[in-house]
């Protein structure tokens, strides 16, 4: 029996058992590969949410990000994801006072030459998630370390473990960027605004990344009113103050979110000036609990799929 049999048989007799932390490290095996994606996500789903994948009728945010990993084939969506590429877009469309200085690209790993960076800066692969590296202080920094990391994941098609389409084909590069330093917190804020169709309708901010205790997620309205669910993170039990800039934001959003059916558009705040982060199509890669999970069928509701119907 394949290993692959012996998964799907896991799944379908005690899927409680199976993490998803387990089913990723399936995922990498060559024969995972010759998985349909729908095959493959309703595989996913029945992991990390416990519940079937409904694609023919979807109702929840997690659901809908599946049907348009699926069905929403926006050509320009891995121009948008692709951390150079999308400086342009970002640029043309609200301007480059919006981007975080740029130091580098580099097509290898042996084209970086660590010795002319400067003290501090963040160094990632351009067509991934989850490979930043941090310099706060060159003198103590393991370059070693670091090329080995960017090494692994240079190499790394992500496509594989989430079937996030727009990843698929693009090119792997490096690119270096200045360090943002915010004189009014000792960890910058990620300010992460839900957008469908244009609209932002609420948004989270990432708290206490380099806390003892981990990541923390909370959720506001665009009163700035906490709202009382939680996706997969635990709350920071506190109340961030709304930034002065915060419209400003919200404007741009919309702009850079204008058309798409649903992207979480995010934003740093650093010295009351705000820098652009990224564009997320799939958070969590639709993979993420909410609790409760009425929350899953109210922002879900916000999606409206006959957008990207009509232009298939």
């Amino acid at each position: 029996m394949s290993k692959v049999t012996t998964l799907i048989n896991l799944i379908n007799k005690k899927p409680a058992f199976i993490t998803w932390a387990i089913f990723c490290n399936f995922s990498k095996l060559p024969l995972i590969k010759l998985m349909s994606d729908k095959f493959f996500l309703k595989l996913a789903f029945r992991i990390s949410i416990k519940r079937r994948l409904n694609l023919k009728a979807p109702k929840t945010f997690n659901e809908k990000l599946q049907w348009l990993k699926l069905n929403d084939r926006n050509p320009e969506y891995p121009l948008l994801v692709d951390k150079f590429e999308v400086r342009k877009f970002i640029a043309d469309k609200i301007g480059s006072q919006y981007l975080v200085q740029l130091i580098n690209v580099y097509n290898s790993i042996d084209e970086i030459n660590f010795g002319d960076l400067p003290e501090k800066f963040v160094i990632k692969c351009t067509h991934d998630s989850g490979s930043t590296i941090i310099c706060r202080n060159k003198a103590g920094f393991d370059i070693e370390n670091a090329k080995k990391k960017l090494k692994k994941n240079f190499s790394r098609n992500i496509f594989w473990q989430t079937r996030e389409w727009p990843y698929k084909n693009i090119k792997p590069r490096i690119i270096c960027e200045e360090l943002l330093v915010d004189n009014s917190h000792d960890d910058l804020i990620d300010y992460k605004i839900l957008c469908f169709n244009g609209e932002p309708k609420c948004l989270f901010l990432c708290l206490d990344r380099r806390s003892p205790s981990g990541l923390k997620v909370d959720f506001y309205d665009l009163n700035w009113n906490p709202l009382p669910f939680e996706r997969h993170y635990p709350r920071s039990g506190r109340l961030i103050e709304k930034p002065e800039c915060f419209k400003e934001m919200l404007d741009l959003s919309r702009i850079l979110s204008k058309g798409i059916p649903f992207v979480r558009v995010d934003f740093y705040i650093v010295n009351k000036k705000i820098k652009f982060s990224e564009l997320t199509f799939y958070p969590g890669s639709g993979f993420e609990e909410f609790s409760p999970e009425s929350f899953d069928y109210l922002l879900g509701s916000w999606i409206d799929l006959s957008i990207v119907k009509k232009e298939m």
